[in-house]
């Protein structure tokens, strides 16, 4: 007995011995050989990392005007295992077809979504409900509640807050901008170009928890502050922006081209001042352009320039003393290895090569290129200008366009006049003449002014850059003189139609042949005028480009050059460039030029004595009152006056008349005048007036104006429209007359849509 006892007292031991060796050797185990593994299983249960987004930079114009920032958005999420219990899935399924658009068996998939054979208890809706407007969130929210009163749910359906990409100003610099997707990615453009300084580094904040994700008291925590993305600042000015795509609407309403590109720069500093290509798309609607819509051609588009590239050939030619305008040349058909060459079928016959120049003639380009600069200096011209090579743009994408060898004399002489081996963008073209009026310097193009960082206020300035000095600046400045006589001689000059009175404008027209199916086409061209203008002192250079216009006869002077005019006149004024200088002197019938006049003495004279003084004058005039004779004019005698400006004529007392219609006026107009009829002014805003109401106050009148911007002003936009008093009726109440002086201009209007006579002014070689 006692015997068993022992022995069953030493197999218990036994087993408790063993149990706890197990024991022991399992604690080893876990603590010892396995111990950082479950360490780290402990800390991924306990601890929580949280990622904290940083904010995506601004995108600016170089006035601060926003053109990219981002927005808050909102993704809907539904409860599918709340859905199924109460039984309302006809019900939501009906409701958000409505809203989100998204089709309801997709709905019906996302409503029944299980996990494990178990409904979710959280789906979002994908793509139609992911970053939606903050409008239609509010719609979601109340279907929401309403579940909520009828049904006594919660959240069956609902929003959680994110941020999206936004572009206020829609279509506008599409290309310039590119865009952010909803995933947060950057695509194409200055999104994607400078995608590491606008998205900052998100920052982080790790801390312990418990099982309800509750932070523990006293635990471990680490802080990482996001680093917000940088603002940038750019060279593009909106307002000028907006009148590029404006004129470009037009045309192609017009012409339905195939596409169209414009860049306008400062050729001094090679800052892009506006920039466009169309078709284009809207940032905030990417998903719904086609494919075509995404191309910048600015950058991206490779064609043969025509006529638009001699300017090239004529830099040559002056830098090394070999062009004389005085000089004579036969204008008729050649042969240049055994291909013909003709200034587009025409034979002028004896011209000066000034005359070639003005008249765009191939011969006498294929003379100065072939004939007198010879193939290889004329390709070290085309090196020097930036041609074949990248012109380094802050964008994506670009494309360098290179240019083979010339090595027969049939492609040195078609290269010379722009045509056969000769393949450019619009981006090294505008290079190239900013190169002519900045005094010979080619420039890097550049769309950035400036990064900014948000949080320190340090900004990084970018620089111009030079890439090297093209031609001398004598030669530069004489090459503007020639290529200025292009749009000034009103008879011959191809450039004709992109004439702006007022403003010298140097410039040339080209009209290239598309090669189709490896040959020339008889009825597809490309169409451009490129230039620059003040030409004594340049502040913009620019491009128009048009892809196969669909009208007759089209031409770069008769097609392209009217765009040209409507930008470069409308920037020029926005920027206050005054309309001083004169045109060059080239022998030949000019149109005028204006300059700075001093306004006439017309007190006394009667009314319609005073009105045909300023019709022979050419200024327009409006007349305010009644009254048989001019009591007071502004501006007053003798004053200078712009080319343009109108003059107000008063023909009455000015404590008694009505007030004019001011709309469009300046501040400094509208207080002059309103100085001049002696009432008190109210004013709110800045920029031009766009609205204006008269009170009387006591004995006293006091007009109050609201101003604009000009971008605002020249689209239309009238913010407060009510308080607007009708021009019409107000021209009525006074018995204001509107001047025919400015008839003018009207008449050159319509001038510039007759045909073009030298608009075809090349012929590509076969």
């Amino acid at each position: 007995m006692v015997k068993k006892i022992k022995l069953r007292t030493l197999l218990i031991g036994g087993c408790i011995t063993l149990f706890f060796l197990v024991l022991v050797l399992r604690i080893f185990l876990i603590q010892v050989v396995n111990g950082a593994y479950w360490q780290k299983d402990v800390d991924g249960l306990i601890r929580k990392n949280q990622v904290l987004p940083a904010a995506r930079g601004m995108i600016i114009d170089r006035n601060g005007n926003v053109l990219a920032e981002d927005a808050p958005a909102y993704t809907v999420v539904v409860n599918p295992k709340m859905i199924q219990e109460y039984k309302l899935e006809d019900v939501m399924v009906a409701r958000l077809h409505e809203l989100l658009g998204m089709s309801e068996d997709k709905l019906r998939e996302n409503i029944r979504s299980k996990n494990k054979n178990v409904y979710r208890e959280y789906r979002e809706l994908r793509p139609e409900g992911y970053k939606i407007e903050p409008e239609l969130a509010k719609k979601i929210d109340a279907f929401d509640d309403e579940l909520k009163a009828k049904y006594k749910t919660t959240d069956a359906v609902f929003t959680i807050k994110e941020t999206k990409r936004f572009y206020p100003e829609n279509t506008m610099a599409a290309h310039v901008l590119g865009y952010v997707n909803k995933d947060g990615q950057a695509v194409q453009g200055l999104e994607a170009y400078y995608d590491k300084q606008l998205k900052g580094e998100d920052g982080q904040l790790l801390y312990q928890r418990d099982r309800k994700g509750v932070s523990l008291p006293g635990g471990e925590q680490t802080y990482k502050p996001p680093e917000n993305g940088k603002n940038i600042k750019l060279t593009i000015d909106d307002t000028i922006q907006y009148y590029i795509e404006e004129a470009m609407k037009k045309a192609v309403k017009q012409y339905n081209p195939v596409s169209m590109t414009v860049i306008a720069a400062d050729p001094k500093t090679m800052d892009i001042l506006g920039m466009a290509s169309m078709p284009n798309f809207n940032p905030n609607t990417y998903n719904k352009a086609d494919a075509n819509s995404f191309v910048n051609h600015a950058v991206q588009s490779i064609y043969e320039p025509g006529s638009t590239f001699k300017i090239v050939t004529l830099a040559g030619a002056v830098e090394e003393k070999l062009f004389n305008p005085n000089a004579y040349f036969e204008s008729k058909r050649t042969y240049i290895g055994g291909f013909p060459i003709s200034d587009n079928g025409h034979s002028y016959g004896s011209i000066t090569y000034l005359t070639g120049v003005k008249r765009s003639s191939n011969i006498a380009f294929v003379n100065l290129g072939y004939r007198m600069l010879g193939g290889e200096k004329l390709r070290y011209y085309i090196d020097k200008f930036g041609f074949g090579t990248k012109t380094g743009i802050d964008l994506p994408a670009e494309v360098p366009s290179p240019i083979r060898e010339l090595k027969y004399a049939s492609e040195i002489a078609t290269a010379a006049y722009g045509h056969g081996l000769v393949q450019v963008t619009p981006m090294q073209q505008i290079t190239a003449i900013s190169a002519i009026a900045n005094g010979g310097k080619l420039m890097e193009p550049h769309l950035v002014k400036e990064i900014i960082d948000p949080d320190t206020g340090e900004t990084q300035t970018i620089k111009p850059k030079e890439v090297r000095q093209v031609i001398s600046a004598e030669s530069a400045k004489e090459v503007g003189g020639y290529l200025e006589q292009v749009v000034a001689d009103q008879e011959i000059g191809t450039g004709r139609y992109a004439y702006i009175d007022g403003y010298r404008v140097a410039g040339k027209t080209g009209t290239a042949r598309k090669v189709v199916n490896g040959e020339y086409s008889k009825n597809k061209d490309i169409v451009a005028f490129i230039g620059f203008a003040p030409v004594n002192d340049p502040k913009i250079a620019m491009l128009v480009v048009i892809d196969e216009p669909r009208v007759a006869n089209a031409g770069g002077g008769s097609v392209a050059g009217p765009v040209f005019k409507e930008i470069m006149s409308q920037s020029l004024q926005y920027l206050g460039v005054p309309k001083t200088g004169e045109a060059a002197d080239n022998g030949k019938k000019t149109a005028p030029v204006s300059k700075t006049i001093s306004a006439p003495d017309l007190i006394g004279k009667s009314k319609k004595d005073a009105q045909n003084a300023l019709l022979e004058r050419g200024t327009a005039y409006v007349t305010i009152g009644k009254g048989p004779k001019i009591v007071s004019t502004y501006p007053a005698a003798n004053s200078p006056m712009m080319p343009g400006q109108r003059m107000y004529l008063i023909t009455e007392d000015s404590a008694t008349m009505n007030i004019p219609d001011l709309k469009g006026l300046s501040l400094r107009d509208s207080l002059e005048l309103l100085n001049l009829l002696k009432v008190g002014v109210q004013i709110e805003g800045e920029g031009y007036v766009y609205s204006q109401k008269v009170q009387q106050e006591g004995d006293k009148r006091v007009v109050y104006l609201k101003l604009q911007p000009a971008k605002e002003t020249v689209k239309g936009v009238v913010p407060d429209s009510d308080e607007e008093e009708s021009a019409e009726t107000e021209d009525k109440k006074d018995g204001t007359e509107q001047g025919a002086g400015s008839t003018e201009e009207e008449q050159s209007q319509n001038g510039e849509t007759a045909g073009d006579s030298a608009s075809s002014e090349e012929e590509p070689a076969n």
